[in-house]
């Protein structure tokens, strides 16, 4: 028996400022999108790798998410990071840095956090 990852999910209030979002910090490209009545699924991709970001809308909801205290979160090696920090530096959605491991951690527009490393951090 064998698992492979296939996506990872996260809610979202404003599918249209979180699509913009992950297409602007991290290069996030729609692959397919499921409508319903009630929700809205839509997988992002990196055009590099199968791994997919899932987000979905469930359309009646209008409280943000109770995130707890947001020990959960992605990560996305980028091949230049300067460029990558400046372009989120500019954003203005870093939130969290720590110089000495050489990482720094970007929040979508629902407070998730998304950590970024360099390609040749282990």
């Amino acid at each position: 028996m064998k698992f492979t990852f296939a996506h990872n999910n996260l809610n979202v209030l404003d599918l249209e400022k979180s699509l913009a979002f992950y297409k602007q910090a991290l290069q996030l490209v729609e692959v397919r999108r499921n409508q319903k009545p009630d929700f809205t699924l839509v997988f992002l991709g990196d055009g590099q790798t199968g791994h997919q970001l899932e987000l979905t809308w469930l359309k009646d909801r209008k409280e943000p998410y109770n995130l707890g205290d947001n020990e959960i979160h992605l990560a996305f090696r980028v091949d230049d990071y300067a460029a990558a920090h400046a372009l989120h530096q500019k954003m203005g959605c870093i939130c969290y840095e720590n110089e000495a491991m050489g990482i720094y951690f970007i929040c979508d527009p629902d407070g998730y956090w998304i950590e970024i490393l360099p390609a040749q951090r282990n």
